[in-house]
């Protein structure tokens, strides 16, 4: 039995030392540093620096670890996290900032980000540099970012806003500046020394990377400036720390390119409206390019497109008058590398648009129009979210706009978001009137974490165990294990306590930001998994101390912190996985890694506690598809699997294909309930193959020519005919090898796991077999079919007790063989 500790009176009251590290590139920088809060300064204790050479989330904490030991310093004893924002190696910096952000959440003490490349410039004065410095920091694919300096006795002084460069252009840049006895600093000088030779003398090694001292010595400024306080927790919640990017994702990019020419496919992305190229077909990335999804009120954001610049220059003369651009003006903004440009639709009719451009680290607001038919949305605030959120990827940091120095309803909007006058140009307007200056944070999405949906307790009521909240701390069973999953496009959290109960489970779905690419891009989702991992925590602990029937439940009080550390996307597994390490290391709690598959194993326990092996499991997503003789709990054989794409990624490629949005698994399903299943006779790969392999690759492209075929004839296709033929091919081939698998095995349980299981057809498929077999069925409830921490909670749990633990030298993997135990 167990009870909820009290709220701690803060750290700031006892603790007084800071820990500072960066991992943006292939050094650790370590900081440990003395506060001394009277005259705001930072005394060195400890700076360490090692190469990590790629391997910084397998080092970081080890040797964060020994360098308080070798200085004597305790955990209790830090009362500020710094760490190194970037601009830096995405991944690099991802791993510092989920790092400190879980150290910083546990500790319940301030996280502070410093510029990585300030790091580098203020240790290079510290050695004794004056004068100019540029440090040019390696951007990888033949870029970097380059940052000049002025050094002399009092300090740094930052001359730009942090971007990315082609390296041969800052070279130029700097020669052509014609600065005498230029310093240059940055770890591209590793790559490109030659390149920048002409433009100044080179520091020596040991300063082109940030080191402790840097860190701790850029806190020192941003405390003496007013810019921080290393007491703030308040002010510096781990949560509102964010890495620096300087550019968006690839694929917003190659989005925004195309987006920017006025192609008339850009109009909708239904298939009956896409025009054919005049050299080929429509493809698959043609129709499903803008499946944007509509909010509760049926409002689509999207980034604008040349095709609706008409579109805004109508709206504009309604709300802007004699003010308003053009169509052309508006067109010939969105190819700019610097600009960002976004829309609001209702069902395809334009009704908002806000544009800004990013220039010296802040984004200047260009426009912002709502229909007044629908103002008083929150349309305008979500636009310039969307905006901001952009404009914080290139590097801005503040926002600035102009708004009519009459239009008192404007003023008290911004003024709601943070913004304040600093200016007034006179007579701006066409019509003589002034114009106010107004300057402010980036404004913030209105959602819960990050601009995610969050899907609280949907899989905890699902389970007869946790069917009603605990009324009292008493009631709850050691020990409180919290798990993190993150290992694609959610971002989950759940505490579990000893009698396996559910008492919290907290999913942030980011399908949303997804769904206009036709599917999981792996940086968006990495990027999205950091924003929101802090928040999504906070809120399945609350949950939790209500549940329980406890004030507050803080990361002390677990006995246990989990996380999915494979298989899955990398850098979506590199976050939680680096936070998990963080926290557990804060509280000085075991750390436990979970199989993402074996996850969906125990899923089913949350609809049938009761379930246990032997089974013989059908693992179906979007990511896997396989046979799994499940011998116990741990003991697992893998009977077959795909040999190339997995079910749900052959849905979602096929919806891809009929432009019927992402995710493809609902769409279909609820596309082939209006369909014939035998309408089309679609191939059953491998169905008599002997073997328990599948295959759907040939399936998904019989299907695709099939569409082509049907448009290049001039004939409607009949989407419901193809989804309900598609869905059959896949569900007939599921059923017969999974009575292979049963009969082979001996098995008397069936269960699924994965987020197709939640497939209403497959699911009825697989009850009717198992009443022919007299096998028992059991299926996770719909809510526990996709990703969540519900499942790897209940593994935590049986590891916990087995006292498999993993060490700080842990990392996320790719790939790993559910078969071998681990």
């Amino acid at each position: 039995m167990g009870e909820a500790a009290p709220r701690p009176q803060g750290a700031s009251a006892r603790a007084t030392y800071v820990l500072a590290f960066d991992t943006a590139n292939e050094v650790i920088a370590i900081g440990l540093g003395a506060l001394h809060s009277e005259s705001r300064t930072v005394e060195l204790v400890a700076s360490v620096e090692a190469e990590a050479r790629r391997a910084s989330n397998t080092q970081l904490l080890p040797r964060i670890d020994a360098a308080l030991a070798e200085a004597g310093v305790s955990r209790k004893q830090i009362a500020c996290v710094v760490v190194g924002r970037g601009p830096g190696s995405f991944t690099g910096v991802r791993i510092a900032m989920a790092t400190a952000k879980g150290v910083a959440s546990a500790l319940e003490v301030p996280l502070i980000g410093v510029s990585s490349l300030d790091a580098v410039a203020w240790n290079a004065q510290a050695d004794g540099a004056r004068g100019a410095l540029a440090v040019v920091a390696d951007a990888m694919r033949k870029e970097v970012y380059p940052v000049r300096y002025t050094l002399n006795d009092q300090g740094i002084e930052r001359l730009e806003a942090d971007r990315v460069v082609k390296v041969e252009a800052a070279a130029e840049e700097l020669t052509a500046a014609g600065l005498s006895n230029l310093l240059i600093a940055g770890d591209a000088l590793r790559k490109y020394a030659d390149l920048f030779d002409p433009c100044g003398s080179a520091l020596a090694e040991a300063l082109w990377t940030p080191t402790g001292r840097g860190l701790l010595l850029a806190l020192q400024a941003a405390w003496r400036a007013g810019d921080a306080d290393p007491f703030d927790a308040v002010a510096h919640d781990p949560a509102f720390a964010l890495p620096v990017y300087t550019r968006l994702s690839d694929a917003e990019e190659n989005e925004r390119i195309r987006l920017s020419k006025n192609d008339p496919r850009n109009l909708t992305a239904g298939v009956q409206d896409v025009a054919p190229r005049r050299d080929q077909r429509a493809s698959m990335h043609d129709t499903a390019i803008l499946n944007a999804r509509p909010d509760a009120s049926g409002i689509t954001y999207k980034p604008l497109d040349a095709a609706h610049a008409a579109d805004v220059a109508a709206l504009e003369s309604t709300v802007m008058g004699s003010d308003a651009w053009s169509a052309a003006l508006v067109a010939d903004e969105l190819p700019r590398g610097d600009r960002t440009w976004w829309a609001a639709y209702s069902q395809d009719h334009l009704i908002g648009y806000a544009g800004g451009w990013v220039v010296d680290g802040q984004v200047q607001i260009l426009k912002v129009g709502v229909d007044p038919s629908w103002r008083r949305c929150g349309i305008a605030r979500e636009l310039l979210a969307r905006v901001a959120s952009d404009a914080r990827d290139l590097g801005a940091s503040t926002c600035s706009l102009e708004v009519r120095a009459g239009n008192k309803g404007a003023h008290a909007f911004y003024e709601a978001l943070g913004f304040r006058s600093i200016g007034t140009r006179p007579r701006y307007y066409s019509d003589g009137e002034d114009a106010l200056i107004l300057e402010g944070p980036l404004p913030l999405a209105q959602h819960d974490v990050a601009g995610m949906a969050l899907h609280i307790d949907e899989a905890r009521a699902s389970s007869p165990a946790g069917a009603s909240p605990c009324a009292e701390a008493s009631d709850f069973v050691r020990p409180l294990i919290l798990a993190i999953e993150s290992s694609c496009d959610e971002t989950a959290a759940a505490i579990v306590d000893g009698a396996g109960t559910l008492v919290s489970d907290v999913v942030a779905s980011q399908i949303d930001f997804h769904a206009r690419f036709g599917g999981v891009v792996p940086e968006i989702a990495s990027r999205k998994h950091i924003e929101a991992i802090c928040g999504v925590c906070d809120e399945c602990f609350d949950v939790a101390a209500d549940h329980l029937g406890v004030s507050r439940l803080a990361w002390s009080d677990l006995d246990a912190v989990s996380v999915t550390y494979a298989p899955g996307l990398v850098g979506a597994l590199v976050v939680g996985v680096a936070f998990a390490k963080g926290a557990a290391w804060a509280v000085e709690k075991p750390f436990i890694g979970v199989h993402h598959l074996e996850g969906h194993l125990y899923a089913n326990k949350i609809g049938a506690p009761d379930f246990a092996p032997p089974a013989v499991v059908s693992l179906v997503s979007g990511g896997n598809t396989l046979l799994v003789h499940m011998k116990d709990w741990g003991d697992y054989e893998t009977l077959g699997a795909t040999i190339d794409d997995a079910v749900g990624e052959a849905f979602d490629k096929v919806a891809k294909a009929l432009g019927l949005g992402y995710p493809g698994g609902p769409v279909i399903s609820r596309e082939a309930a209006k369909g014939d299943p035998r309408a089309i006779a679609f191939p059953r790969a491998m169905m008599h193959s002997g073997d328990l392999r599948f295959s759907l690759s040939g399936l998904k492209t019989a299907v695709v020519t099939y569409i082509n075929n049907e448009r290049a004839a001039g004939r409607d296709v009949n989407v419901p005919d193809v989804c309900a033929s598609f869905q059959q091919a896949v569900v007939d081939v599921q059923v017969k090898k999974a009575e292979m698998a049963l009969r082979q095995t001996g098995a008397r349980t069936f269960c699924l796991g994965g987020g197709v299981a939640a497939n209403p057809v497959l699911r009825a498929a697989y009850e009717s077999l198992c009443e022919r077999l007299r096998v028992r069925l059991v299926m996770p409830p719909l809510s526990a079919c996709g990703d969540n921490a519900g499942m790897i909670a209940l593994v935590a749990l049986d590891r916990y007790r087995q006292g498999k633990f993993f060490g700080l030298d842990a990392d996320a993997q790719a790939h790993a063989n559910l078969d071998e135990p681990y």
